[in-house]
């Protein structure tokens, strides 16, 4: 019997397992795909970690936006069990001066106000305009948010806060790496992209055209094809 290969398929911020659905169903085809979610978790380590003591020796992982910096910890800890590298609307920088208050103000509003108001005013801004007004995408992301909690919220931004710097690990990546960003990302742009893929040996660039940062949910179809062709490098 022949074993599949494992795909991790991470989330960011907010974000569930909904957010990797229908890449989950479509490369279950050929795939060994498994998501998990970072509830509860308020490190990158412990985030790193988590998909450490769940995956086989050998597996390959996408991580979207702060599922992204999970996965370069991950790098950082065990570079030798991981055989390919999808960085998906993400960044590589540590916090930048002004972030922590900008973060801790959206934690207030979750905390006195709840999800759904926080949602109104962190998600927009992570569409294509195009789709800011699309109920087919804000509908399901906006239920989304409201699965979690404000202590959820406040932990990831703890560890989004807390995440080291990881350019000075590109340089050593030795797997097949896909960098993919949103053409509309307004969070995590396509300079910042272009700027960390070139410091990765091999790594190939791809700009998702009509998506904002939630390229999962924005442009699922392309997305799916982008990582089953990386999948077979």
């Amino acid at each position: 019997m022949t074993t599949r290969p494992v795909l991790y398929l991470l989330p960011g911020l907010l974000c569930d397992a909904y957010t990797f659905e229908k890449q989950r169903v479509a490369l279950s085809d050929e795939f060994d795909v498994r998501v998990l979610d970072f509830f509860g978790l308020d490190s990158m380590t412990a985030m790193a970690e988590k998909v450490l003591a769940h995956a086989p020796e050998k597996f390959s992982a996408c991580g979207f936006s702060m599922g992204g910096r999970a996965l370069l910890r991950i790098m950082a800890l065990a570079p030798e069990r991981v055989e390919r590298v999808c960085l998906l609307d993400t960044a590589v920088t540590p916090a930048a001066p002004g972030e922590a208050e900008k973060r801790q103000t959206l934690v207030d509003l979750a905390y006195e106000k709840g999800m759904k108001a926080l949602c109104d005013v962190w998600l927009p801004p992570m569409l294509n305009a195009a789709h800011r007004a699309d109920p087919a995408i804000v509908g399901p992301l906006t239920d989304m948010v409201c699965r979690a909690t404000p202590d959820i919220f406040a932990g990831q931004i703890r560890a989004l806060l807390g995440r080291p710097d990881a350019r000075p690990l590109l340089s050593g990546f030795r797997c097949p790496t896909l960098v993919a960003v949103g053409q509309q990302d307004e969070w995590s742009d396509v300079p910042s992209h272009e700027a960390f893929a070139a410091m990765i040996p091999g790594a190939k660039l791809e700009i998702i055209e009509d998506s904002g940062h939630f390229t999962p949910v924005e442009q699922p179809d392309v997305l799916t094809d982008a990582l089953r062709r990386w999948m077979h490098w």
